[in-house]
């Protein structure tokens, strides 16, 4: 079956065509990073007004990159959530006119759901499968959460943030200390000059027994930190914050999954995935941990996976119609910015049970 995956739930505009055997034929992002700086975030208005403007450069992209035409196209996926309720709308939109033209399937994806899927997107890797269970750490936007996968499409939420997510914390230090949009791989940039040790944050591990994440805390003392701070903000005290503030998420990250692994010694194997699985310094700290536990240790190979892409949206699609072969003769799907992880629209359910 050759899908065609579209990607619109934030600030990047992606379409791509994936095969069953999990083959990428071709991925397409247009990237707004650009268009947000000067406004030192994401603005909404401008993210879905790129979105119109972009995607039908971006579909048709991907479908020369695939060498296929738009006839062989046999099923159209695309996020109806969670994300930015207009730029959703875009791609739902998009995906639906293109599913009644082409007569074809129209299949919602859940993009945290897809996220689980960006580490099986290269040809070397594993089969989904064979890895289960597992446990996944999902950072992506405003999401953080720790999931246990017992199998494709069977879920168990056992962690989130309880108010910024740690890609949220990264932004806002960033712009604490002056550095610009987005922050991730600025923080990451300054923080490898740095001296990780040279300033003490602290780490918020909620409850002894707690998976859930918090890092308002943590923002709020690099705040109070730059406030009280009477000499002059160098370059090197922002490497040293930079380097500080990553080595206190790595340790929120490292003592999370490791009381998942104490919790579930049945557990083997750890993924990271989402934007912030692109830091290096947090592989390396999660690496670490896993090769202490006896467990393999798994992110996007490729960079441009860890960022939202069509590619894992078209890859989500082939195991949902898998596991509820109903849901691709499913039309009528909404936008819905708020979405849990494998949650479904309650027509899906009703669908499933019929």
């Amino acid at each position: 079956m050759n899908v065609l995956g579209i990607e619109t739930s934030c600030d990047e505009t992606a379409a791509a065509v994936v095969v069953d055997d999990g083959t990428v034929l071709s991925s397409a992002v247009f990237s707004q990073v650009a268009l947000h700086r000067p406004h030192g975030g994401v603005v909404p208005e401008i993210a879905s007004r790129q979105h119109v403007e972009q995607l039908p450069r971006m579909l048709d992209e991907a479908l020369v990159q695939s060498g296929l035409q738009w006839p062989r196209l046999q099923a159209v996926a695309v996020t109806y959530g969670p994300g930015l309720a207009s730029s959703l709308l875009v791609g739902l939109s998009a995906a639906k006119a293109l599913a009644l033209r082409l007569n074809i399937p129209l299949i919602g994806i859940n993009h945290l759901e897809a996220h689980l899927y960006s580490v099986f997107l290269t040809r070397d890797a594993p089969r989904y499968e064979s890895v289960c269970p597992l446990v996944a750490l999902i950072v992506s936007g405003g999401h953080t959460c720790l999931v246990r996968v017992d199998a494709p499409g069977q879920y168990r939420r056992l962690g989130q943030t309880i108010d910024d997510a740690a890609g949220e914390a990264f932004d806002k230090v960033a712009k604490m200390l002056g550095l610009g949009y987005p922050g991730g791989p600025l923080v990451s940039k300054y923080g490898e000059k740095g001296d990780r040790r040279s300033i003490e944050l602290p780490k918020i591990y909620l409850k002894k027994d707690s998976l859930d994440f918090s890092f308002s805390g943590l923002k709020a003392s690099v705040y109070r930190l730059l406030e009280t701070r009477s000499e002059e903000v160098d370059e090197a005290f922002i490497s040293n914050v930079c380097a500080s503030f990553e080595y206190t998420v790595g340790k929120i990250f490292e003592k999370k999954v490791e009381r998942v692994l104490d919790r579930f010694p049945e557990i083997k194997q750890v993924h990271f995935t989402g934007g912030v699985s692109a830091n290096t310094y947090l592989k390396g700290v999660l690496t670490t941990l896993c090769s202490k536990n006896n467990c393999e240790f798994l992110t996007p190979k490729n960079i441009e996976y860890s960022t939202d892409n069509a590619a894992m949206i078209g890859a989500a699609a082939f195991q949902l119609v898998k596991n509820n072969p109903k849901i691709a003769k499913i039309q009528h799907i909404d936008a819905q910015s708020r979405l849990n992880l494998g949650e479904f629209l309650d027509h899906h359910r009703e669908a499933v049970k019929n």
